[in-house]
């Protein structure tokens, strides 16, 4: 497995979220509650666009309550011959009206997205510059959507900067 399946694979984990810090939550029931909407077992699979060839790839994701007003989220993706690994947290923060997930995966990467509530969604950013175990410098951008607690989508994008190479993918979860 390349270094840029790890990285792209590495941005899809710090978008399905994962659990390093603590997050406040003193959630009021219903933002409780939408989180909870969310828990149980999730699929979806994806195509790794821009390598040499598109590949695809199979993802599971497991979200469960957590302690006070959080639930938490462990997943797996598996490309060609390499499994990804994820867990983490997600609240909502009433001192900043919004919710927090904080991730970390098997490949390195960890992170805390900020989302906002959007009619029935919540939509997570995360955009950060790193560098791989070889220490190129990549940007990794990724957009997690949790919909109507009927649909969670993850779009990704890994940029390898030497190079100008972008990798991209969206994966649709359904339960």
């Amino acid at each position: 497995m390349t270094r840029r399946f790890i990285l792209v694979l590495a941005a899809l984990a710090t978008f399905l979220l994962a659990g390093l810090a603590v997050v406040p939550a003193q959630a009021s029931q219903a933002e409780l509650d939408l989180l909870k909407a969310y828990i149980g077992g999730w699929s979806g699979a994806g195509i790794l666009v821009g390598g040499k060839e598109p590949e695809p790839f199979r993802c599971r994701l497991t979200i469960d309550k957590g302690n006070q007003a959080k639930i938490n989220y462990a997943g797996r993706c598996t490309l060609v011959n390499m499994n990804l690994s994820i867990s983490g947290t997600i609240a909502f923060d009433d001192k900043s009206r919004t919710y927090q997930a904080v991730m970390s995966s098997n490949a390195g990467f960890k992170g805390v997205a900020i989302g906002q509530i959007k009619g029935d969604q919540i939509s997570f950013d995360l955009a950060q510059k790193q560098s791989d175990r070889a220490g190129n410098a990549v940007r990794i951008g990724s957009q997690i959507t949790l919909i109507g607690a009927k649909s969670i989508t993850v779009d990704f994008q890994v940029e390898f900067n030497n190079s100008g190479n972008v990798l991209t993918a969206t994966v649709p979860f359904s339960k």
